[in-house]
């Protein structure tokens, strides 16, 4: 018989409860007076944690606090090494610097696929106290039939009062997991819950994207490590979704846990650098639209099936891929996206939370990439953007957040040039609210929109200052496309003006020449800015969208060219047309001799027009076959011949 005192009351008592493990274990706890663990956890060499002893301002919450003095004294008086305390959050913790937890850890918070990919097979707990040295994960494996799912604001606090009342009765608290911020500076608990993972009654083994992985890998042969290293040295260093230290060490050591429509997408997404990569340009490449069939299959599997953080970093990884044919299936595929991303919760400021850096970082990156995805794809295909700006307080994106002492001075620049690509999205972001928005005061609003693009320009750092305004420095990675993006915006002013000026119920024939010069300087800025591209520049990392930036120049510089021309005869000399065909010339040059996809869709829509435009004028047969396209005269044969290859999808 054991001495008095030398044993804590056993597991069930009202008194005491046991530990978490002890509790998943269904082992009696069992606590000696000197030991600040229990003896089963000692046994199994797992840490020894107990429910949390919280308070509530509520009828519950004065109950438990009843129970709580009650357990304290009895703790008190037996083991006087165990003091409460409070950490830095104001919540109550043990001595031993061991933060306490809410819930069962086998419930889960967030999806799988930390940086992308799936963590081991633990289950850690969420912490209250700010414990930097053991920061608690956030993003965890997901377990076989549950996938987290942030709670509504509206019920948060009643879900809250459920939590604190279940955990005192020994309880998981009905798998609600608590996020709260270490400061209390006016940010937000949330609350994520699991559901339901997969349909019910579905059971798929092996996995679709599993399979469509397997036979990319087979397709690349002995070079799909090359293309992981081509991802990382091209694509991640200008537009971050993987922390390629955790991904590597993941995919040497693990990878089965490797999300496999993420990688697929990858290996897909790698392959349009393949002849710009010297030990590769002698090899035969595989099929890149078959590669992308299998690829964008991977992830509307896993979308449909498994969806999570790995499925939206697929995502991005598809639709940021090149070359860009399938409009109407990335806007969905996107749309899918920030849809799951709302119910991870990626659009709520991680900065507070009691989580670990990396995480932070992540969850930042990924909705950073949905964002600019969003806009500039809003711009090119004329649909309003998913995301609203009220929606959402994650910061934008700064140098600080990317540092890392061990990078090297071209990473640097690179996060520089990412930095400013993303603050410029935010100012495409009002754009897109004018265009799309029913009812405008013009010019207000116009002048307005110029000066917070001037704003920005102005903010830059003299290096990217000088990539935007002179064209300097595109030797730095992602340069030459924040470049573009930067004149893209400055022509769709000066268009957004002139359509103002020809609204007016007094035309102002002065400001209307004005506005037509402004757009051909725009204009002969990307132009020249193509023309300067050198094989480097060209096999640099681009976004898809940019595509769309050329045949949208084109357009207008023809539309100018017939509204200022004299006559029709006199449009080869015309300097906007000049303009345009000089930029259908220099970009079927890089089509031929470098493979640059970027220039295929203006190709296709304008190269035949230009000709025939710059071809005497028609005869009266000849112009029965043409149509009017808005003020452009566009053939109508044109797009019946390569509109499946324009826009056909993978």
């Amino acid at each position: 018989m054991q001495s008095p005192g030398s044993q804590e009351r056993p597991y069930r008592s009202h008194i005491r409860p046991a530990c978490l493990p002890c509790r998943k274990r269904k082992s009696r706890c069992k606590i000696e007076t000197e030991s600040l663990s229990c003896l089963m956890c000692r046994a199994h060499g797992t840490e020894c944690e107990f429910p949390a002893k919280r308070q509530a301002n509520s009828v519950q919450g004065k109950i438990r606090s009843h129970n709580y003095r009650a357990r304290e004294r009895t703790i008190s008086e037996d083991t006087p090494r165990r003091q409460p305390h409070i950490t830095p959050c104001g919540h109550e913790g043990i001595a031993d610097g061991r933060p306490t937890t809410i819930s069962d850890p086998k419930n889960t918070i967030i999806d799988a696929a930390w940086n992308g990919i799936n963590s081991p097979n633990v289950h850690p707990t969420i912490h209250h106290g700010p414990d930097e040295s053991r920061p608690t994960p956030l993003s965890i494996e997901d377990t076989e039939n549950e996938n987290p799912h942030i709670i509504s604001p509206a019920m948060t606090s009643d879900s809250q009062v459920l939590t604190d009342y279940l955990s005192t009765m020994g309880s998981g608290g009905c798998g609600i997991r608590l996020i709260r911020p270490k400061q209390t500076n006016g940010s937000r608990q949330v609350l994520f819950t699991a559901v339901q993972k997969r349909p019910v009654g579905l059971s798929i083994s092996p996995s679709p994207s599993h399979t469509k992985c397997e036979i990319i890998e087979k397709l690349l042969g002995p070079w799909t490590e090359k293309m992981i290293d081509l991802y990382f040295e091209k694509a991640n260093i200008c537009f971050p979704l993987l922390d390629e230290t955790s991904f590597r060490s993941r995919y040497a050591t693990a990878k089965d846990r490797v999300s496999p429509a993420l990688l697929a997408c990858l290996y897909a997404n790698s392959l349009i650098y393949w002849r710009y990569e010297p030990q590769l340009a002698g090899q035969q490449p595989p099929d890149i639209r078959f590669v992308w069939n299998l690829a964008s299959e991977a992830a509307q599997s896993e979308l449909f099936l498994s969806p999570g953080m790995s499925t939206i970093t697929a995502v991005l990884l598809d639709v940021g891929g090149r070359p860009t044919t399938a409009l109407v299936g990335n806007g969905v595929r996107l749309g899918s996206a920030i849809s799951l991303a709302y119910s991870l919760g990626l659009n709520h400021d991680p900065l507070s939370w009691d989580i670990s850096r990396p995480e932070k970082m992540l969850r930042m990156h990924i909705w950073w990439s949905l964002l600019i995805h969003d806009r500039w794809s809003s711009l090119a295909y004329g649909t309003p953007p998913h995301i609203q700006r009220s929606f959402y307080d994650v910061p934008q994106p700064k140098v600080e957040y990317q540092l890392n002492q061990a990078d090297s001075p071209r990473r640097l620049s690179a996060m520089a040039i990412f930095v400013a690509l993303s603050r410029l999205t935010d100012i495409l972001d009002y754009y897109l609210q004018y265009l799309y928005q029913v009812d405008k005061e013009a010019d207000t609003l116009v002048t307005s929109l110029e000066l917070r693009l001037n704003r920005w320009v102005e903010s830059l750092d003299d290096d990217a200052r000088q990539v935007i305004t002179r064209g300097a420095s595109l030797h730095v990675p992602g340069a030459p496309n924040l470049r573009l993006a930067y004149l893209s915006i400055q022509l769709l002013t000066h268009r957004i003006r002139m359509e103002n000026t020809r609204s007016r119920a007094e035309l102002d024939e002065d400001s209307l020449a004005n506005q037509y010069i402004q757009i051909r300087r725009t204009a002969e800025d990307i132009v020249c800015l193509v023309q300067e591209l050198q094989e480097k520049q060209l096999g640099d990392f681009w976004l898809p969208i940019s595509s769309f930036i050329f045949p949208s120049t084109v357009t207008f510089l023809l539309r100018c060219a017939l509204e200022t021309g004299k006559s029709p005869n006199d449009l080869a000399g015309n300097s906007s047309f000049k303009l345009a065909r000089d930029l259908i010339t220099v970009l079927r040059r890089h089509r031929d001799t470098s493979g640059w996809d970027l220039g295929d869709i203006c190709l296709a829509q304008h190269a035949e027009v230009i000709e025939k435009l710059a071809s005497p004028i028609q005869t009266i047969e000849d112009s029965a076959s043409i149509t009017s396209f808005g003020d452009l005269i566009i053939p109508d044969d044109l797009f019946m011949n390569d509109i499946n290859d324009i826009f056909g999808s993978f």
